[in-house]
């Protein structure tokens, strides 16, 4: 199997000096998670979300403060741009996205810029293949937690201290009620113009005494907390699922992980990038 074969095309593009919301507005519309930047036919860079979450998440360098139909692509853009080819095979693939921590690669053939290579096409293709492999064999036994009423500048914060792109919402003690990736923070305003995290606005509804009726109403403005943005009810798999049917339930629900469940417990989660492992190896 070879790139050629599980790529996406066409490629969705944008130029460097277009701003971060139509790069935002095309990533929703498409359902894609990452916009090749062109400067005219050339391939120059890549976006992706977790691009827009980390650095619209900053509430320095002084640029962030304007809003992000002012704010140039190629600001925040990688320019670093590792490409592929489509004879590669997949494991050859998987590799360069390990290697680079990175999830998606160009594809690049004698015309130029003629597809695209992602995390999320390697897992589709597994959820075909039928492997006798459980999910207890690649899953990750450490997951970054929060609990739903921490702020998203806490969210954020465990994200980059940890290192991943996705924490797990608890209710209290070990039960988890849903999740955050930097898909969803992306997409969330992270920062007002003026550099502040993101506010709501709640009513709270009091009595005129102990004994009596609910008529005063208080609007009270606090911050955006992980229940205002996780996606919930939290998809799960045990243990001893195959990795196949923890790959499709990644593909038919366009997720990157699944937390992993035994006796009704958390033990851990499984990726997309413990997925692309699993293929380096020559699915062995």
């Amino acid at each position: 199997m070879k790139v050629k074969d599980v790529m996406s095309s066409p490629v969705y593009v944008i130029a460097p000096e277009e701003p971060l919301s139509r790069a935002r507005n095309l990533m929703l519309k498409h359902g894609v998670s990452r916009l090749v930047v062109v400067d005219g036919e050339i391939p120059v860079g890549i976006i992706t979300k977790s691009d827009l979450m980390w650095k619209l998440g900053q509430a320095e360098p002084a640029w962030r403060r304007r809003p992000i139909d002012r704010v140039p692509v190629k600001v925040i853009m990688s320019e670093h741009l590792v490409t592929t080819y489509l004879e590669a095979s997949l494991e050859d693939v998987s590799e360069l996205m390990l290697g680079n921590d990175i999830s998606g690669i160009p594809v690049v053939g004698i015309d130029g810029l003629v597809g695209i290579i992602t995390k999320s096409n390697l897992v589709h293709h597994l959820s075909t293949v039928r492997l006798d492999i459980k999910v207890e064999d690649i899953m990750s036994d450490f997951v970054v937690m929060v609990h739903r009423h921490h702020s998203i500048s806490h969210v954020i914060a465990e994200m980059d201290r940890n290192d991943v792109h996705r924490v797990i919402v608890m209710e209290g003690g070990n039960t988890p009620v849903g999740i955050i990736t930097s898909s969803n923070l992306a997409f969330t305003e992270l920062r007002d113009g003026k550099g502040k995290p993101p506010e709501k606005t709640i009513k709270m509804v009091r009595k005129e005494s102990p004994a009596g009726r609910k008529k005063f109403r208080d609007v009270e403005v606090v911050h955006l907390v992980a229940e205002d943005v996780m996606s919930s009810p939290l998809i799960t798999i045990g243990r001893d699922a195959l990795v196949t049917d923890a790959a499709k339930i990644l593909v038919a629900h366009k997720i990157d992980g699944v937390p992993v469940i035994d006796d009704e417990e958390m033990v851990g989660i499984v990726t997309k990038t413990d997925i692309i492992k699993l293929i380096s190896g020559g699915l062995r």
